[in-house]
């Protein structure tokens, strides 16, 4: 398939892409949010970094066939460090270089076109190393034939999978087709609750008028989760204010086209367990959640999941996606998995080696703890100055 590469360096630009962009974000399958124009447009606004140590410049590529139709959008950007001078480390990746935000970053593309797409743009981009020192690649679909640039991609490495839910028919059905032991684990969910004199309510929010105080208990439970030192640890992805401002609008804007729902379970008239979700067409993404420490031991994530799950069921959405993380959590499910790699692509010239060179020497005293390290961290907070991101 022959494809015409357009670079779009202006937002106004990307702006007038998203029609089509969305148009074809809904033909991917597991549906993901991180791939429509609007989480995109938002991320740039939100973390785009402009400062001394560190500058983003739009690198977005855009590539359709020869009948114009589009079939692919690599949301791009390229990263100096520092934003000026002669020893700059030039490296063009993919939105999404976030403290865990975006889960899943990469090419927008059908899985058909990902071969002829990865080729064509690493070949494209090639003609345009003057400009970088190395290319990030992510999310690629592993579950498809690999492209022939694959070859070039140096680190080549396994990102975390991804992981949804066919649904059946019923929740009857969906739970008899459940392993034992997380059968098991619902029973014993349900009946704690039960037995202690509590009952328990779904509530599912959509309506934009509710989401301040949704996403309020959201950021409470979240917290509370990630300060749990007796549970498995979990980062604190909303602790900067950024994140939880990029979050917001990007909620907002999802319910007023009706496509957001906060999953809430109430206990004894509070929420002790929440989780952010989005409807795409017939598909149910699972972001974030977060839950009240006091009631670990109902273990009422589960239960919030398991009524998320039927919820959707009864909805007639035909998969729950668990996001990504290669955890017990979703795994017990017995999901299917959507394997992602990533890889690096080095800039043919004496000067990316040098800068890769480099990089990795300054990475590895940050990461040691040294002076020179500590002080590149600090000169950076905020925008992943040293971050393998």
């Amino acid at each position: 398939m022959a494809l015409s590469i357009e670079r779009i360096s202006d937002i106004g630009s990307l702006e007038a892409l998203a029609p089509e962009w969305d148009a074809l974000a809904a033909e991917l399958s597991p549906r993901v949010p991180f791939a429509g124009a609007l989480w995109n447009i938002l991320w740039w606004k939100h973390f785009r970094e402009r400062r001394r140590a560190v500058r983003d410049d739009l690198f977005v590529h855009v590539l359709r066939d020869p009948m114009k139709h589009l079939v692919a959008v690599a949301p791009m950007m390229l990263t100096r460090r520092p934003a000026v001078g002669p020893f700059q480390i030039r490296v063009a990746q993919f939105f999404g270089a976030d403290p865990n935000l975006t889960e899943i970053r990469g090419l927008v593309c059908r899985p058909r076109d990902q071969a002829a797409v990865v080729t064509a743009l690493s070949r494209h981009l090639l003609a345009q190393a003057g400009e970088w020192d190395w290319v990030r690649w992510c999310g690629l679909r592993g579950d498809v034939p690999p492209p022939a640039a694959t070859a070039a991609l140096r680190r080549l490495h396994r990102n975390e999978p991804d992981y949804y839910l066919p649904l059946p028919a019923s929740w009857e059905e969906f739970r008899a087709g459940l392993r034992r032991n997380i059968k098991e684990s619902l029973r014993k969910c349900y009946n704690s609750l039960k037995r202690d004199g509590y009952g328990f309510e779904l509530r599912v929010v959509a309506r934009a008028e509710d989401l301040a105080a949704a996403l309020e208990r959201l950021w409470q439970l979240h917290t509370a989760r990630a300060s749990c030192a007796a549970q498995v640890r979990h980062a604190d992805v909303f602790r900067a204010p950024r994140s939880r401002m990029f979050l917001a609008e990007y909620a907002a804007q999802m319910a007023a086209r009706g496509q957001l729902r906060m999953f809430q379970l109430h206990v004894s008239g509070a929420v002790v367990a929440t989780r952010m979700g989005f409807v795409l067409g017939s598909e149910l993404y699972l972001y974030y959640s977060g839950y009240d420490p006091a009631w670990a031991g109902y273990s009422v994530a589960t239960t919030l999941l398991a009524e998320t799950i039927r919820w959707a069921i009864a909805q007639g959405l035909q998969t729950v996606n668990l996001s990504t993380g290669n955890d017990v959590s979703k795994t017990r499910w017995n999901p299917v998995e959507v394997p992602l790699h990533g890889g690096l692509q080095l800039a043919p010239h004496r000067r990316g080696r040098l800068a890769m060179l480099a990089y990795g020497k300054v990475l590895g005293l940050a990461q040691a703890g040294s002076p020179l390290g500590v002080l590149m961290a600090q000169a950076s907070r905020g925008g992943g100055f040293w971050q393998t991101r």
